[in-house]
């Protein structure tokens, strides 16, 4: 893969914090057109991951490019290039759907007919046609979710960096979340967490697993499931993040 295709590279980040080691030499990239999930236990070091990609956390030691921009040094081209969604959406209670997503549109610059078709296209990928007047503060987690999903996509991000973005909804709700990550995906890099490990199969080429702040595998859903002998990717998740370290990884066991 060409470097220009690789749109996420998070390369030897540690994040240390007062009481804790949040992250620790974690390293991966995403390239465009893949899909990746962040799978791990509580505190693993998912959000984390997550705030220091989109710029908002800055790393201990190592580094992360999005598209070839360093995030601590050059983070406004980096700020134009992705679409970040937290797990708290940040949203404005007060404001009407297509206002709050009208406003953020002008603060990524577009204006006219341009902001006028990425309105239209964002609230209708996201199924926010019927809710567009309604006030953000009355919608429920689902519509607030869409709005969140709807805001990263105005610019037409190259990045996609999602915190549980199916979190708290239904079935059909969770569905149509996954329908707009797939046919992102296409053209896009998308990392996200969750701890759904069925949508994690569905919809990624690769899953990136952490426990302990640490990197206990990178492959395909495949891949891992052959690597421990495990018919689900649940019972391999659950190998590397519960099992102690030198039975989940049979390498570094031999090496020893």
């Amino acid at each position: 893969m060409d470097d220009a295709e690789r749109l996420i590279d998070v390369q030897q980040v540690t994040r240390r914090f007062p009481r804790c080691v949040a992250l620790a030499g974690v390293s991966f990239s995403v390239n465009r057109g893949e899909t990746v999930a962040l799978l791990g236990p509580n505190g693993s070091g998912k959000t984390t991951t997550l705030r220091i990609a989109a710029g908002g956390l800055a790393p201990s030691t190592g580094s992360v490019r999005i598209a070839g921009f360093d995030t601590l040094t050059q983070w406004m081209d980096v700020r134009r290039r992705i679409g970040y969604l937290p797990e708290q959406v940040p949203l404005y209670p007060e404001m009407r759907v297509v206002d709050y997503l009208r406003f953020r549109g002008k603060l990524h610059g577009l204006r006219g007919t341009r902001l006028a078709g990425r309105l239209r296209d964002c609230m209708d990928q996201c199924g926010l046609g019927d809710a567009s007047r309604r006030i953000i503060g009355t919608l429920s987690r689902g519509y607030r979710q869409r709005t969140g999903l709807a805001d990263c996509l105005l610019h037409r991000p190259d990045v996609l960096l999602l915190d549980e973005p199916t979190s708290g909804l239904d079935p059909g709700q969770s569905q149509s979340v996954r329908d707009v990550l797939r046919d992102l995906g296409r053209h896009c890099a998308i990392l996200f967490s969750t701890h759904i490990l069925t949508e994690a199969e569905d919809l990624c080429q690769r899953v990136v697993v952490l426990t302990a702040g640490r990197l206990a595998a990178a492959d395909s859903p495949e891949g891992l499931r052959e690597t421990y002998a495990t018919r689900t990717l649940e019972e391999a998740y659950l190998r590397l993040t519960t099992l102690p370290p030198l039975v989940r990884n049979p390498t570094a066991r031999s090496s020893e």
